[in-house]
């Protein structure tokens, strides 16, 4: 479901659960549509089925890396439009730098089943990792994230609740709180004051925002963010690596828009590095 803004106030006192729900809604986009493949990318792509919470079968792509021995194994947490054919070309590059990806679907995008929530996608990313440390090809020793967008916000959340095995998490062009965030784009979208407080009403509080995960993280963490992102400002990756209490990075991308990091090489080339590193 699209939230729209013109609800009258006698809807918003008849169902606040409608409004907790178009809330909530603003931060999925999901599609079905085919943008490419992996053979499109140029690199091996197989398809993978696993289990979420309550059995939800999600589906992704497993990308092996390039050459004998791969350096680890990076688990891609995407944005919240479209699905993972949208966002294949941000990590297509990883093989051949001699990394195994995953990149899968939230419950409701792509081929996955259900329908999303924002603790629901972290439920979810913490199945891809389970799924990862029981395959046969990977070393659940060396593991990292990547997380763009919602999937920065959701990485940051799920490594600080189960972080075994993972040594770097990568988190671009990530928001640091949902109501804010939220916030920020009501009041771009023009709705009224008293509705866009209501709208944020039920969405995750404070103890539950990326900014309080970030606090608690204990893996080493590498954040990137431009200074010309228009969907969330580069005040939320700030405040995000100002939370992080243990070894961390900082990317400004002068020029930067919403996630294009991964478009530029110097930056993938910046990325390769600190994987490499963390995970030699």
């Amino acid at each position: 479901m699209r939230c729209r803004f013109g609800l009258t106030a006698a809807l918003v006192a008849a169902a606040p659960a409608l409004l907790g729900a178009c809330a909530e809604g603003m931060f999925f986009h999901p599609d079905q549509r085919p943008y490419t493949t992996p053979a499109g990318q140029g690199v091996v792509g197989v398809d993978v089925e696993f289990d979420g919470p309550q059995g939800t079968k999600l589906h992704g792509w497993w990308l092996p890396a390039q050459g004998t021995a791969p350096l680890g194994t990076v688990l891609h947490l995407h944005g919240n439009a479209a699905n993972i054919s949208n966002h294949l070309p941000m990590v297509s590059w990883l093989p051949a730098a001699g990394f195994s990806v995953l990149t899968f679907d939230y419950r409701g995008y792509g081929r996955s089943a259900g329908k999303p929530s924002l603790d629901g996608v972290v439920d979810d990313a913490r199945a891809a990792l389970a799924y990862l440390r029981q395959r046969g090809d990977v070393d659940a020793k060396r593991l990292a994230v990547i997380g763009q967008s919602l999937g920065g916000a959701t990485a940051m959340r799920a490594v600080a609740e189960d972080d075994a095995g993972i040594r770097l998490l990568v988190i671009d062009s990530a928001f640091s709180s949902y109501r804010g965030v939220a916030l920020e784009a009501a009041n771009d979208a023009g709705p009224p004051a008293w509705l866009a407080k209501l709208l944020i009403a039920d969405l995750p509080d404070a103890a539950r925002d990326p900014l309080a995960a970030a606090a608690r993280l204990k893996t080493a963490a590498l954040v990137i963010h431009g200074d010309r992102d228009s969907v969330i400002g580069q005040h939320h990756g700030k405040a995000l690596l100002e939370a992080v209490t243990g070894p961390k990075q900082w990317i400004g991308i002068t020029g930067g828009a919403h996630i294009d990091a991964f478009m530029r090489p110097e930056i993938r080339e910046q990325v390769r590095q600190s994987l490499t590193a963390a995970l030699r």
